[in-house]
């Protein structure tokens, strides 16, 4: 087995995710998907998808670089979430911070016109790593993923003070521990070559 993935790598960074609801397995009252690029086909950059019962149920993007969150829209999240390929939802222009430990908890806040909104996650469990190739296997996708998959038993959102209904909770992957929130880390896209 070659130790270098052969498939063409289009971006690289972290993807942490918050999916909250009221009772497990309703629907999501909040589906928050935070991007903080090093590479990409765009450049680098944060982006913040989020459809809350903070944002009307509708979904809201904010971004530092409107051509890379658009990139994304067309690529990896727009196959992760057909709804966003919708390139007719407004871009509100923000600037993006962190905070914490992973070991312990980790926020990430965008500061907008008149809005501020975080995404905290904790509880954090054992990290999984990850590594799928692009249209490859039963779930075959047209992008594969190296990612280190962190979950967070809590997870808190919050739209300028008010949080956001719902909780997480937990789930079983690759038959281990792992909830509706994670931290996304290292993480790495490919498309074939």
């Amino acid at each position: 087995m070659p130790v270098a993935d052969p498939n063409r790598v289009v971006l690289t960074g972290e993807n942490p995710f918050i999916r909250l609801s009221e009772t497990d397995g309703a629907p999501f009252t909040t589906n928050a998907s935070f991007w903080r690029i090093i590479t990409s086909g765009a450049g680098p950059g944060h982006v913040l998808y989020i459809k809350s019962d903070l944002t009307a149920d509708r979904w809201r993007i904010y971004s530092d670089n409107i051509a890379m969150a658009r990139w994304l829209q067309a690529t990896v999240q727009g196959m992760l979430n057909a709804d966003l390929k919708d390139t007719s939802i407004p871009v509100t222009e923000a600037v993006f911070s962190k905070a914490g430990d992973a070991r312990d908890y980790w926020t990430e806040t965008a500061v907008a016109a008149g809005e501020t909104l975080s995404l905290t996650w904790h509880d954090i469990g054992d990290p999984l790593l990850i590594h799928t190739y692009p249209n490859v296997g039963p779930d075959a996708r047209a992008y594969g993923v190296c990612t280190v998959l962190i979950p967070a038993l809590g997870a808190r959102v919050t739209r300028n003070g008010v949080q956001a209904k719902g909780t997480a909770f937990p789930r079983v992957r690759e038959e281990r521990p792992f909830s509706t929130c994670a931290l996304a880390f290292c993480e790495s896209w490919t498309e074939e070559r």
